[in-house]
């Protein structure tokens, strides 16, 4: 953190050498890997830490929590504590989203966005889960109601973690053929068994070959509510097949990018 007039005096300072700091964005699955793939190929960046948002209402939504409705008062389970929704979504999703990272051979620190309606019993629950998933720390943040002061603990843990070694890997090499980079990218990264293309998905892809286009990285286009293409399905799903609708082409930005689902 670079000291400067938006901190108190009385403020610890922390003298860091930062190069970038990337908001990658919808989770591991598809900002951080779609950073890393694309953007760290291509530019030669290489990452020294993720840092892992999560609040306790997404991962009691993950751990079988009720469907939330916009304008809708919010299901107790989630202003109520409810540590077995809590350590469902931790053991489910945000392990898979760690594991997602790690595949890149970089270390996480969980940063848990504390809110008014959280516990101590459950920011506890996260910490230590998210540690035993295999988390380098993970960090209570209360920025919220205390502002920088409440994240000072996240950038000691963040400094630490960026300090150690590393062995960043890209998941694919770009010399594979399109259809192995897609499946590589859905088994690996989403969990699912295998993909299905469409007679069109198939098509574009052949003409991408036959345009040279085959070692362009992917950038697939999924939804966020998920970790498969099934909005509902929460936590970490497991035995299903990927469809592939289309693969489409931005030639331009150098990436060829499959549509999932709908």
């Amino acid at each position: 953190m670079a000291s400067g007039s938006c901190f108190q005096e009385d403020f610890p300072r922390y003298n860091v050498s930062v190069e970038d700091v990337t908001e990658a964005g919808f989770g591991a699955d598809i900002g951080m890997e779609k950073f890393f793939n694309i953007k760290c190929r291509a530019s030669g960046l290489r990452p020294n830490v993720v840092v892992l948002v999560a609040t306790v209402r997404a991962l009691k939504m993950h751990g079988g929590g009720p469907n939330v409705s916009a304008g809708a008062p919010l299901p107790k389970e989630y202003t109520d504590e409810n540590l077995s929704l809590v350590a469902g979504g931790c053991r489910s999703n945000l392990k898979k989203q760690i594991q997602i990272a790690h595949l890149f051979g970089v270390p996480v620190v969980v940063a848990l966005n504390v809110f008014r309606t959280d516990t101590q019993a459950e920011i506890d629950l996260v910490c230590q889960i998210a540690k035993e998933c295999g988390a380098s720390d993970a960090v209570p943040c209360h920025h919220w109601s205390q502002g920088g002061r409440g994240s000072l603990e996240l950038a000691k843990a963040v400094k630490e973690a960026a300090h150690t070694p590393t062995n960043f890997q890209f998941l694919y090499n770009t010399e594979m053929p399109i259809l192995e980079k897609i499946r590589t990218i859905a088994q690996k990264v989403y969990g699912a068994e295998d993909i299905e293309l469409s007679p069109e998905a198939r098509s574009k892809i052949d003409y991408y070959n036959q345009q040279g286009y085959e070692s362009l990285p992917i950038c697939m286009a999924k939804t966020h509510l998920s970790l498969s293409h099934m909005p509902d399905k929460k936590g970490a799903p497991t035995r299903f097949v990927l469809p592939i609708r289309d693969v489409r082409a931005s030639v331009g930005a150098g990436f060829i990018y499959p549509l999932v689902g709908t």
